[in-house]
């Protein structure tokens, strides 16, 4: 199955956008999971949430049975020097349970920096995070391009890691698009290509700052369905500002032939952009 949502759901600026004006009792995951067969849960890489939020989330997406979640994983396993420790280890496990005990986790995404490279200690601690975290499936999002290398991807087949196939601006040494598949859990990210604002900006937000056209989606499109052969598809769309990321996961979604609705505010902001 090929599942496509957007990274994240707690955006100010998604308000009149992608969700109506706020109310007091609207839940966006659940509104969310009416549109979208999966969410990456980002809050999870700044620290690790407690297992009675994983509970929440599952109780809230449970209208729609195809829904899974995607989570990014803790940056202590890959940002820190240092390895997480047994209780950090098992503090990121129990939050996990939830997820997983109810069939709702799709993949713990490894997501590493820019600086880290294809190196026999990278790989090492690769191999590492894949043992802390088993028998969760697990996908690694690297950034430089040494890591398109045969012999990489077929350490992540052994280990049975997935690879997360990304759209960054190629700056550089940066990695290029790729079309790969390394377990039965396949990976595509979209961050959009806002060159300009990718290694030099004020907010964050400015680096997700990007629309994609049709046409610089299509690639990515033939390669879903490839992968999909292979086994589940996971499609994240990064680029939150303005509610961009919705826009183009309704795209990937029309574009695989999904059914498709549309968010009201999304369409009346969005106009022609996002209708059929």
């Amino acid at each position: 199955m090929i599942r496509i949502g957007p990274a994240g759901w707690s955006y100010d600026d998604w308000n009149g956008v992608v969700y109506p004006a706020a109310t007091r009792k609207f839940d966006p995951l659940e509104y969310l999971s009416r549109y979208f067969d999966t969410i990456e849960v980002n809050s999870s890489f700044y620290r690790t949430p407690p297992a009675t939020h994983a509970k929440s989330w599952v109780r809230r997406v449970a209208a729609n049975p195809s829904f899974r979640f995607t989570t990014k994983l803790y940056k202590g396993f890959t940002h820190d020097a240092a390895f997480p420790g047994a209780a950090e280890i098992s503090a990121f496990l129990r939050y996990l349970e939830p997820l997983a005990g109810e069939g709702r986790l799709g993949a713990v995404l490894a997501q590493y920096p820019w600086s880290y490279r294809n190196t026999e200690s990278a790989l090492l601690r690769i191999a590492e995070t894949a043992e802390a975290l088993a028998p969760h499936p697990l996908v690694v999002e690297v950034r430089h391009g040494g890591f398109d290398d045969p012999h990489f991807f077929a350490m992540l087949e052994r280990l049975g890691v997935g690879f997360a196939n990304i759209d960054q601006p190629v700056i550089g040494d940066s990695l290029a698009p790729t079309s790969v598949a390394t377990s039965a859990t396949s990976y595509i990210r979209f961050h959009g290509r806002n060159y300009e604002k990718w290694f030099h900006h004020d907010e964050a937000w400015e680096r997700y700052d990007y629309l994609y056209s049709a046409e610089e989606l299509e690639p990515f499109v033939a390669t879903a369905k490839r992968l999909s052969d292979k086994g589940d598809v996971y499609v994240i769309t990064n680029n939150h500002f303005r509610g961009q990321a919705i826009v183009n996961a309704i795209d990937m979604k029309r574009a695989v032939g999904q059914k498709v609705e549309v968010p009201p505010p999304l369409a009346e902001h969005y106009g022609e952009r996002v209708a059929e």
